[in-house]
């Protein structure tokens, strides 16, 4: 019989996921972020020009609302570029590393082992300056579990054969 042992790991010896050089999202996703923003802002505007229109107790506050419309376009511009100069990953040998985030920052670290399905995703504005998004599953969950978008699409291929052959050594 063999006796049980449980040693107490010297934490500081660890290897530290911060030290890890991140590979940044591609400069054309940027492109994509000022797209889909500017859209959802392009809704917004045709909605209130005809909110303005139709709502004549509105039109006093018309130079107040344009002024907080610019605001709040500003922010979210602002916002969005410090969010994509923040994003980054890594594949290393045994796992795969993405880290997101504005104000807190969100590093996920999620190992080969656990990785079950990989999925590649294009989308409309994406496509058209050729970038994809890899989406990698883990066991239990219905959605991904890390989605990293801003990567030209023949290295979020490669990137897709990568994890599937580490998939496929696990079985």
């Amino acid at each position: 019989m063999e006796n049980f042992t449980n040693e107490t790991i010297d934490t500081k010896l660890l290897p530290r996921f911060e030290e890890v050089e991140l590979n940044s999202l591609h400069p054309k996703y940027w492109n994509v972020i000022v797209c889909n923003i500017s859209i959802l802002f392009l809704i917004i505007a045709v909605g209130l020009t005809f909110a303005l229109f139709k709502v004549e107790e509105l039109n006093r506050w018309t130079p107040f609302i344009l002024i907080g419309f610019g605001i709040v376009l500003l922010i979210a511009f602002s916002l969005s570029r410090l969010g994509f100069k923040k994003r980054g990953f890594a594949f290393r040998n045994h796992d795969v590393i993405y880290r997101s985030g504005i104000i807190a920052t969100n590093t996920m670290v999620i190992p080969y082992n656990r990785v079950q399905h990989v999925a590649l995703h294009e989308g409309f504005i994406s496509r058209y300056f050729g970038l994809a998004k890899v989406e990698i599953f883990t066991a239990g969950g219905s959605s991904s579990d890390i989605e990293i978008p801003g990567i030209a699409k023949e290295e979020a291929e490669n990137i897709k054969q990568l994890l599937m052959g580490k998939i496929q050594k696990q079985l």
